[in-house]
């Protein structure tokens, strides 16, 4: 029996990970980096909508409450997918809803003058979440493979899927907290950040897209992923975290000011 639980476990480890994104510390990252760019204000009224809680520790809060079966339904909020020879607008949607559904939907009863403090700090904290989300690649993946996570390789040397490898594994291999990866985003230009800043969230995932489609060109099955791998992402990787962080401020400046 003992060594059956050892099995399942191992198995979960490996192709379970359809339900986990960015990790905690690409999560917190995310809420920290939005914090440095909130406007004057702003930064009031979130901390008293969440009891003062910061936009870091909340920012994984879609993923702790999966184990509540009242909360099931929101599990499809967390990514969308669709092949890379069609598009968000083209494909049909998920009757259950998808990230951009998902997004629109916690902004909307945030700006909502009816909606109660319990529930617009309640999809807050989704938003938070949801935005980090559409910035890790492969949740804006292929449903054959549920975004990676059946899509098998190694982590150096170590039985891994590709899922994982984006959600944590790189992140893990810096070696570093969040508040240290947040403290040590690249300095942008103006006009880098006006960049970064503009578009709509539509426009956000059809560029975490693009990544994704050059992640598959440059991941073969079964690849040991090293040093290699991190030479050609880990930038991209970091760079997607100061981007999430830097656009949920844009909407929370937006839903706040």
């Amino acid at each position: 029996m003992k060594k059956l639980f050892i099995l399942v476990a191992l198995l979960s480890s490996l192709i379970g990970h359809s339900n986990e994104d960015w990790g905690p510390t690409g999560h917190r990252t995310v809420g920290e980096i939005a914090s440095h760019y909130l406007i004057e204000g702003v930064h009031e009224k979130i901390k008293e909508l969440l009891n003062g809680q910061s936009l870091a520790l909340v920012s994984t809060f879609a993923d702790e409450i999966k184990s509540d079966d009242r909360y099931q339904s929101l599990s499809p909020w967390h990514y969308v997918n669709f092949p890379f020879d069609s598009s968000y607008d083209a494909h049909p949607k998920s009757e259950k809803g998808d990230i951009i559904i998902a997004i629109n939907k916690c902004m909307e009863i945030i700006k909502s003058v009816d909606s109660n403090k319990e529930d617009k700090a309640f999809y807050l904290k989704l938003l938070v979440h949801f935005i980090g989300d559409l910035h890790q690649p492969l949740h804006i993946g292929l449903a054959e493979d549920r975004g990676g996570n059946q899509f098998q390789v190694r982590w150096f040397k170590e039985d891994a899927n590709l899922h994982w490898v984006w959600d944590e594994k790189i992140i893990e291999k810096f070696g570093m907290s969040y508040s240290e990866l947040a403290a040590n985003e690249k300095l942008l230009t103006p006009s880098e950040l006006e960049e970064i800043q503009s578009g709509s969230v539509e426009d956000w995932m059809n560029e975490s897209r693009l990544l994704c489609l050059d992640v598959y060109e440059h991941t073969k099955e079964d690849e040991n992923l090293s040093y290699n791998y991190m030479y050609r992402y880990a930038h991209e990787v970091r760079h997607q975290l100061q981007k999430g962080g830097i656009r949920l401020a844009v909407l929370l400046n937006q839903l706040f000011a």
